[in-house]
């Protein structure tokens, strides 16, 4: 089997790609990323230098790119989750958004299709649904009503990815996942950058009360996921991926728990303005692949939260090195003319 994955060098789809050699060791992997702020070529690097995937740096907006990363393969799966994926920097510019996640996307379908790939696995988000109130979940078919200019350029990945199958018959698979954490995520999203804040006895600038929900998923049960609805799922269908209400917390609750497992104070916590037109709740209804594939998540939040704290307090080289630079700007630029509340 010869496997197609890109934006394989960022969170998800280097997990993604460890997740794969641990199952499927057979499998010959190619992967794709153009290596921005988020990518990181560490993450899978000792892969690469033991032979066990190749490495490809590109753009997938950039169609001559990848068609002529097509022109000589026999992808059997093409896995896209390259990605720009920080509401916060889609606030403040989105057309990298738009270039990558829709350009991006439609260039890789056609390349794909043209190719006679046997199938197209399009990893997307709930944020595409918008946001919920206190009680209920999203379904698959529940209307598109994103919010963020993150979560618009997903929604517009899906409709683009979705019509391949619709108007051309293109085999091609679709998930919608809750919010995952584990090793190797960036430190910009709130687990990550709050553990690495306390690990530096830094303030943790929590968004407005505190109280907006997540579904939190552990990124192991979600590249699980995947490889069911590539291997098992039907064409054309869409599959919510979620942690179900045990893995539903607010954001406050979650610092608590960081804070509680490094053994630091409360007083880190520094409530700044909220995120402009921030969903309150995000919980999807994954009965679908439970009854259809089989899936499950397995990792329960308080387990996977302990184990990637653990994680950032071993591997400190690898986000000090991140958290310089680039990051910095950012960092100041979004949180440091925030009022505190």
């Amino acid at each position: 089997m010869d496997v197609l994955i890109t934006g394989g060098a960022g969170f998800i789809g280097a997990n993604f790609v460890h997740f794969l050699r641990r199952v499927r060791p057979s499998w010959n992997i190619s992967v794709i990323d153009l290596l921005t702020y988020a990518g990181n070529l560490s993450n899978i690097s000792s892969l690469i230098d033991e032979d066990k995937i190749t490495f490809i740096k590109g753009d997938i907006s950039d169609s001559f790119f990848i068609d002529s990363i097509m022109a000589d393969s026999t992808f059997d799966f093409v896995f896209n989750f390259a990605a720009e994926s920080h509401v916060d920097r889609s606030i403040h510019s989105a057309a990298s958004f738009v270039k990558t996640n829709v350009l991006g996307t439609q260039n890789l379908v056609d390349a794909a299709r043209a190719k006679k790939v046997k199938r197209f696995i399009q990893i997307s988000t709930d944020e595409v649904y918008g946001s919920l109130g206190p009680t209920g979940y999203f379904y698959e078919n529940t209307p598109l009503d994103p919010t963020s200019p993150y979560a618009a350029s997903k929604a517009a990945s899906d409709l683009v990815a979705l019509a391949a199958f619709k108007t051309h018959g293109f085999d091609l698979v679709l998930t919608r996942c809750t919010n995952n954490y584990g090793p190797y995520q960036f430190p910009e999203k709130l687990i990550p950058l709050f553990v690495t804040n306390a690990l530096e006895d830094k303030s943790l600038p929590l968004y407005g009360d505190g109280m907006n929900v997540r579904s939190w998923l552990h990124v192991d049960d979600h590249c699980s996921a995947v490889l069911s609805v590539a291997e098992k799922g039907k064409a054309g269908e869409v599959y919510n991926v979620g942690s179900g209400p045990e893995g539903e917390l607010p954001n406050v609750q979650v610092t608590d728990l960081i804070l509680k497992k490094l053994n630091k104070p409360k007083s880190l916590i520094k409530q700044v303005a909220d995120r402009l037109a921030h969903d309150k709740r995000y919980a999807v209804d994954f009965t679908k692949i439970n009854k259809e594939l089989g899936w499950s998540p397995t990792v329960r939040f308080e387990v996977g939260l302990s184990e990637t704290v653990d994680w950032y307090v071993n591997n400190q080289n690898w986000w000090k090195q991140i958290k310089s630079g680039e990051y910095i700007k950012f960092y100041d630029k979004n949180y440091s003319q925030r009022l505190a509340i």
